[in-house]
């Protein structure tokens, strides 16, 4: 099989075209440019998309990676020569969730399609190979030139070297014998530990019957005698509950009576207080502090006394009435006689008299105010006289003490009835402790857990004896059981022979597979080895591959092959690829070869083991097809 043209809408490729010819074709192109895009398509367009894959962590299916970044539908063709025809193979997407589902195989130029060929099949008619085969084999991804082992690819390989059965696979085979040999034996589950447990299960349940008898006599004594306990216990309880209930009760009442006793001095004292209280709000002094009342009704009494002594002052009003009846007589002398110092003489005379009467009427004056002044204070006391307010005060003062006296009472009785509330609390609190038959400490509460454990203990010996009952009746006839134990034990010896038998398949297997592959590996060691000697002038020419593919790579002249992780990049990539075009030449048909493709498998070698793998590759060109994509330029 040969591809010729390919036109993709792929991934970033949008209509793009590629030409190939026969033998080598190296399509040389930077990083970035879609070369894994384009051998990814021609993967596509051989064996189509798996759409049931789902992302997961680092990993992007085909059918989301290479969706066309311009939005339009994947789609591509392929033209290809193959049983020496040309074939067009078309894949188209319709449905969004069914990428390049759609597909046709026509002959190039005409609508005739080829037979047989579907898009399940075609990779597999084209290439010879399956998908997972040509993956491993002549599909050499970047990054990925290391070959991996599947239990196909090795059937491939052996039924070519050996035997030509692609049916048979070591690894198949003795992992379905290792399923017989787990399904009858694995540690602890299996056909074999599980008629095991079923064998002692049976003989503890016969050791259990020869017993039982004896066992259910002695729980029946252990339950009398707890029942008998347990009668003793509860007229016990009950005698120690009621004498308990009684005293705490006598001593709650004689602390109620004390409370209320207390309580009612403390009220009487209130109300003396309350009593005082008023009696002084009603006094004169409206219940105003004691040195308050003091300081003014002293200060009130020094003024009365003042104002007293201002009301007694006096002046005579007869010498200004005299003075003035003189003036007259001087006037009426001036009149008759009219000489001049009459006239001044009764001016003098009335004016003196003018002066002592305003002198009288000052005198009066001042003596009224301190009068009205006076009574205004008394007034305000509501006294007759001075002498009131000293009886006042003194009332006012024995008012004050009685009010002291009345509160320290008070106070004392307060504090006898919050002694007296707080005993009463504490009576109550005892009172709840004491009647408390479940957890307390009193002898009530200790019998009382007493007679809960001997009663839970007859409860559990009677579930004992119930339990012991319906085992009994369950178990059925021993002869019946000691019957199903020997079946038992037969069908045992019979799975053990079986697991013996798979463990010698087992075994004998191991040893043929061991002896074929010594057929494996060595053809495919020489091919590997061949390869790897042209592509290192014969530096390595002695290749050592395992089944799973890794492989070893002895130096010439050395004596011990070394692994890949001593070898230099570039020696391992040279090493994978001629394991590689080993499984190509093994494992692909040989009637008409499928083309190798390989992208950027070279990028570790030098220059001079570039040109040597190139020199193989052309020497590989002459059989098949190989398409190489590479961003370093290649002569």
């Amino acid at each position: 099989m040969q591809i010729r043209d390919l036109t993709a809408s792929f991934g970033k490729l949008e209509n793009e075209k590629l030409h190939f010819h026969d033998g080598l074709n190296v399509i040389y192109a930077p990083n970035e440019s879609g070369k894994s895009t384009w051998c990814a398509f021609i993967r596509t367009m051989l064996y189509g998309i798996d759409s049931a894959e789902r992302p997961r962590a680092g990993y992007l299916p085909d059918k989301l990676r290479y969706s066309p970044w311009s939005g339009a539908p994947m789609e591509g063709s392929m033209d290809l020569t193959a049983r020496g025809c040309d074939i067009t193979l078309t894949r188209r997407t319709r449905a969004k969730n069914a990428p390049m589902r759609e597909f046709s195989a026509t002959y190039t130029g005409t609508n005739v399609p080829v037979e047989g060929m579907t898009g399940r099949n075609a990779g597999e008619q084209l290439t010879g190979v399956s998908r997972d085969v040509f993956c491993r084999s002549a599909f050499i991804e970047q990054g990925t030139v290391a070959v991996s082992g599947s239990p196909e690819l090795e059937k491939r390989i052996l039924s070519i070297v050996s035997s030509g059965d692609e049916q048979t696979s070591y690894s198949e085979a003795d992992g379905q014998l290792r399923a017989w040999q787990r399904k009858r034996r694995y540690n602890r589950r299996g056909s074999l530990p599980a008629i095991e447990n079923r064998i002692a299960e049976s003989k503890q349940l016969l050791n259990e019957m020869n017993g039982s008898k004896g066992d259910m006599a002695l729980l029946q004594e252990r339950l009398e005698t707890t029942r008998a306990e347990c009668a003793e216990l509860e007229s016990a309880v009950t005698d120690s509950r009621k004498k308990q209930r009684k005293d705490a009760l006598d001593r709650l009442n004689a602390g109620r009576a004390v409370l209320r006793t207390r309580s009612d001095e403390h009220d009487t004292a209130l109300r003396q207080v309350s009593i005082c209280r008023d009696e002084l709000r009603q006094s004169p002094f409206a219940g105003e502090p004691l040195a308050k009342v003091e300081k003014q009704v002293n200060a009130d009494m020094r003024e009365l006394s003042q104002l007293k002594a201002a009301a007694q002052q006096r002046f005579p009003v007869w010498p200004s009435i005299l003075l003035l009846v003189l003036a007259m007589v001087l006037v009426a002398l001036y009149n008759q006689y009219h000489a001049i110092y009459y006239i001044i003489g009764g001016a003098v005379f009335a004016l003196a008299a003018i002066v002592l009467l305003l002198r009288y009427f000052n005198v009066r004056g001042t003596s009224e105010a301190a009068q009205r002044a006076r009574s205004g204070i008394l007034e305000r006391y509501k006294a007759q006289k001075p002498t009131d307010l000293n009886a006042m005060l003194d009332e006012y003062k024995a008012l004050t003490a009685r009010l002291l006296e009345a509160e320290q009472t008070e106070r004392a009785s307060r504090a006898d009835y919050e002694k007296a509330r707080a005993r009463q609390t504490q009576l109550e609190e005892n009172a709840l402790s004491d009647l408390d038959f479940a957890s307390g400490s009193t002898e009530a509460a200790r019998l009382g857990r007493e007679l809960a454990a001997a009663r839970a203990s007859a409860e559990k010996l009677s579930a004992q004896i119930a339990s012991l009952n319906g085992r009994l009746s369950a178990m059925g006839d021993p002869m019946v059981l000691a019957s199903d134990l020997s079946y038992m034990e037969a069908e045992r010896e019979a799975l053990q022979q079986e697991y013996d038998a798979i463990t010698l398949a087992c075994e004998t297997l191991k040893a043929a597979d061991t002896e074929l592959q010594s057929r494996f590996s060595p053809e495919l060691g020489r091919l590997a080895g061949e390869y790897m000697s042209l592509v290192t002038d014969g530096r390595y020419s002695d290749v050592l591959i395992n089944r799973d593919f890794t492989a070893l790579a002895r130096a010439e002249g050395d004596t011990v092959a070394h692994e890949s992780e001593y070898l230099s990049a570039g020696t391992l990539d040279l090493l994978y690829l001629a394991v590689r075009l080993a499984v190509c030449e093994l494992a692909l048909p040989d009637g008409e070869p499928c083309p190798l493709i390989i992208d950027d498998a070279l990028v570790n070698l030098d220059d001079t083991r570039l040109a040597q793998a190139m020199q193989l590759l052309s020497q590989i060109a002459k059989e098949r097809q190989v398409i190489l994509f590479t961003c370093r330029p290649v002569s």
